[in-house]
C-alpha cells in the first residue's frame, strides 16, 4: 500500500523542512496566524488610549506618538475590512468560520475608530450577521456560565456605545485584593488566568455604572487602589499579560476608558501592542509558542529515530525552566511555559512537553550533562505532581481552582503529564547518593499519581470510545470539539505504559477507525461526502490518528487504516500541502488560531514512525546528522 521510496522521500522532505524552520540559536519559534479577534481588540484599546491621551492647550502632549497610533489604526481597520467573510461576519483567523464573538469585537473596533473602511455595506452586513446569531443572547449561549470571555466582549461593545452598560455583568474586582492562596476558594466568575481582566474590566464597569447597593459601592471604591497595585505586580516586563494581545487589550481599553491612560499598566500595555503588531497592521493571538514548538519538534524527531544530541537547543530549553515562584499564578519553581518571553506562565502541557524532550536527550546520550538534566527533570516532575487535581486529572495552570472549563482537569493534559512522569521515573532512580532520598519520595508519589491519572482517563472516556481534549478544537464539528486530537494523545499514554490490552484502548482505536474519511484522511465529521471530507481533513489530525493507529493497534485492520493515512500524508508532502495549517485551537473558550509548525511537526512524527516500521533500514533513510539542510 505504501511505496518505500515515496515514504523515504516524503519523510526526508518533511524532516528538512522542519529543520529549516529552526532559528539560528537552534530552537524553533514558529509563527502564529494573524487574528481578526486580536486585531479588533488591539484597535479598540489603542483608539481609547488615543482618545484619552494627555493634552496641553488642546494639543496632544506627545503628537509624534499619537500620529503613529492614528496611522496604525487606519492600517489595521483596512486589514479587518479585507478579511470580512461572505456571510458578513469575521472568524478568528483568515481560515476560520465566522462567529458572533469576533464579529461583535470587530464591529466595536469600527465604532470606536469611526474610520471609513472604503467597503460599502460592511457595517450593515456585520450588523445583520450579529442579529442573525442572536446578538447578546447568542454570545451568552456560546460561552455558557463562563464569564471569562463573554464579559470582556460585552465591555468592548459598551465602550463602543453599541450596548448599554446595564447589559454588562459586574465583576467583583475587589476579590483580587485577597491573597493568591485564597483566590481558588472565592468562586471567582473568571478562570485563573483572567485576574487582570477581572480587575480592569471590573473597574470599568464600576465607574461607568456604579452598583445601586451602597455597601457594594463603598467596598469597591475602597478596593480600587489596592486592586490596581495587584494588577501591576501581575504585568510582565514585556507589558503583555500572558503575551496575549486580547487579554492585554481588554486591560488597556478598560483602564483607558476611566481616565487612567497614564497609569503604568496602560503605558506598558500600549507599548506591548505597538511592539507586537505586524507590518500589515494585524496582530496574532499570542507573541509566540517557542518553548512548546521546540519541545514538540525535539520529541517528533526523536520518535522518528533521529539522533537529537546534535540539536543545539538543550541549554535553551533548560534555561526556559522557571526557577522562581511565578507572580501571576503563584506557581512554584520547576515548570515551563509555552514561550521563553516574560509573559509566559508555567503550565502542565508545556512542562510535560519539556520533560519528554529532555528525556529524549537523556536517552540519546545518558552521560551528557546528566546532573543538569536530572536536576531540571526532578524539579519538573515535582511541579507536575503538585498540580494533580483530587479527581486524578491535571488542569492547566492551577490545582483545584474551579469547575470552569479552562481550570478543570483535561484528558489531553492528563495523558501528557502521565507520559512525562513515565519517561523520567526510571532515570530519576539513578541519581547521585545525596539525592536518593528525594528520588525515592518522587518515585513513590509518581506511582500513586500515575494510577490515579489512569483512573481519571478511564472514567472520562466517552461511551463511544473517544476522549475530549481541553485545549484543541475543530471548527467543522457541531460542538467545535476535537476528539481525534484528544483520543490520539490519550492513546499515546497507554502505549508508553504498555497498557495496550486495556479495553479502553480497543474502544478508542475502533472509534478512530470510524472517523477516517474514504481518502485515508481524518478531520471534522465522519461519513461526509468526498468534497466535504477534502475541506475538513487536516494534516495535523491525519498525522495524529495515523500515528496512534500505527503505534497502538495490534490488529491488521488498524495497520491498514494507518497506512492509508500515511499514504495521504505522502501525497500531501509531494503536493507541498504538508505545511498547510488548520485552525485547531483553544476549544475551551471557542478561541481559534493556527500555528505554522504544527503540520510539519506532526507529519515528521507520523512519517518517521512509519519509516521505522516499514523500511528495511534500522533507521529512517538518508539520516546522517541533524544539521540544517
Amino acid at each position: 500500500m505504501v511505496d518505500p521510496d515515496r515514504l523515504s522521500a516524503a519523510y526526508e522532505t518533511a524532516r528538512c523542512d522542519l529543520l529549516a524552520e529552526s532559528a539560528a540559536a537552534g530552537h524553533w519559534i514558529g509563527e502564529l496566524s494573524s487574528s481578526a479577534l486580536s486585531t479588533a481588540t488591539a484597535i479598540s484599546a489603542l483608539a481609547l488610549a488615543e482618545r484619552h491621551a494627555p493634552t496641553i492647550a488642546g494639543r496632544f502632549a506627545d503628537e509624534k506618538r499619537e500620529c503613529r497610533l492614528s496611522e496604525l489604526i487606519m492600517a489595521s481597520v483596512r486589514w479587518l475590512a479585507k478579511h470580512q467573510n461572505s456571510d458578513g461576519g469575521w472568524g478568528d483567523t483568515d481560515k476560520s468560520l465566522s462567529n458572533i464573538a469576533t464579529t461583535m469585537l470587530v464591529r466595536s473596533a469600527f465604532a470606536l475608530t469611526a474610520v471609513p473602511a472604503d467597503c460599502p455595506g460592511l457595517l450593515e452586513r456585520a450588523d445583520a450577521y450579529i442579529s442573525a446569531q442572536g446578538g447578546i443572547a447568542g454570545l451568552r449561549r456560546r460561552y455558557g456560565k463562563d464569564k471569562t470571555f463573554a464579559v470582556p466582549i460585552l465591555t468592548n461593545c459598551a465602550l463602543a456605545g453599541l450596548i448599554p452598560w446595564r447589559k454588562v455583568p459586574a465583576l467583583p474586582f475587589e476579590l483580587a485584593c485577597f491573597s493568591q492562596n485564597v483566590w481558588k476558594f472565592l468562586r471567582l466568575p473568571v478562570v485563573s488566568y483572567a485576574i487582570p481582566a477581572l480587575v480592569a474590566i471590573g473597574q470599568a464597569r464600576y465607574f461607568h455604572r456604579k452598583p445601586w447597593n451602597p455597601i457594594t459601592r463603598l467596598l469597591r471604591r475602597a478596593a480600587v487602589g489596592k486592586s490596581l497595585r495587584v494588577l501591576e505586580t501581575l504585568q510582565p516586563k514585556s507589558g503583555g499579560f500572558l503575551e496575549a494581545t486580547p487579554l492585554t487589550s481588554f486591560v488597556v481599553m478598560s483602564l483607558a476608558s476611566i481616565g487612567r491612560t497614564d497609569h503604568p499598566v496602560v503605558r506598558k500595555g500600549v507599548e506591548f501592542l505597538l511592539a507586537s503588531v505586524r507590518p500589515d497592521g494585524s496582530w496574532p493571538i499570542d507573541t509566540n509558542l517557542a518553548t512548546w514548538n521546540t519541545t514538540l519538534a525535539v520529541s517528533a524527531l526523536a520518535s522518528a529515530g533521529e539522533d537529537v544530541r546534535e540539536l543545539g537547543c538543550l541549554d535553551w530549553v533548560l534555561a526556559c525552566q522557571h526557577r522562581e515562584v511565578h507572580p501571576y499564578t503563584g506557581a512554584e519553581p520547576g515548570g515551563w511555559a509555552w514561550t521563553d518571553l516574560s509573559g509566559g506562565v508555567p503550565d502542565v502541557d508545556d512542562t510535560s512537553g519539556a520533560l519528554l524532550a529532555l528525556a529524549a536527550w537523556s536517552k540519546a546520550d545518558p552521560d551528557a550533562d546528566s546532573e543538569k538534566l536530572q536536576s531540571a527533570a526532578a524539579a519538573g516532575v515535582k511541579w507536575l505532581l503538585d498540580l494533580q487535581n483530587s479527581d486524578g486529572g491535571w488542569p492547566t495552570f492551577c490545582r483545584g481552582w474551579g469547575k470552569l472549563p479552562f481550570d478543570r482537569s483535561g484528558a489531553d493534559l492528563t495523558a501528557h503529564a502521565l507520559r512525562a512522569l513515565h519517561a523520567w521515573r526510571t532515570s530519576l532512580a539513578k541519581v547521585s547518593v545525596h539525592a536518593r532520598e528525594l528520588s525515592t519520595l518522587l518515585d513513590q508519589r509518581m506511582g500513586a499519581a500515575m494510577e490515579r491519572g489512569f483512573r481519571y482517563l478511564i472514567k472520562h472516556q466517552h461511551a463511544d470510545g473517544f476522549w475530549q481534549p481541553l485545549w484543541f478544537g475543530n471548527q467543522h464539528r457541531p460542538e467545535e470539539d476535537n476528539p481525534i486530537y484528544g483520543t490520539a494523545k490519550v492513546l499515546a499514554a497507554f502505549r508508553d505504559f504498555g497498557r495496550l490490552d486495556c479495553p479502553a484502548v480497543h474502544d478508542a482505536l475502533e472509534w478512530l477507525m470510524t472517523m477516517k474519511h474514504a481518502d485515508g484522511s481524518w478531520g471534522g465529521e465522519a461519513g461526509c461526502d468526498a468534497a466535504t471530507a477534502r475541506r475538513q481533513a487536516s494534516v495535523e489530525e491525519t498525522a495524529l490518528a495515523a500515528e496512534a493507529l500505527l503505534t497502538c493497534g495490534k490488529l491488521k485492520a488498524y495497520e491498514t487504516a494507518a497506512l492509508q493515512g500515511v499514504k495521504w500524508l505522502i501525497d500531501a508532502v509531494e503536493a507541498n500541502r504538508h505545511q498547510e495549517s488548520s485552525p485547531i485551537g483553544f476549544y475551551f473558550a471557542k478561541l481559534w488560531y493556527y500555528e505554522k509548525l504544527y503540520p510539519l511537526i506532526s507529519t515528521v512524527a507520523a512519517l518517521g514512525q512509519a519509516a521505522r516500521r516499514l523500511l528495511p533500514q534500522p533507521e529512517p533513510p538518508s539520516v546522517v546528522h541533524l544539521g540544517k539542510p
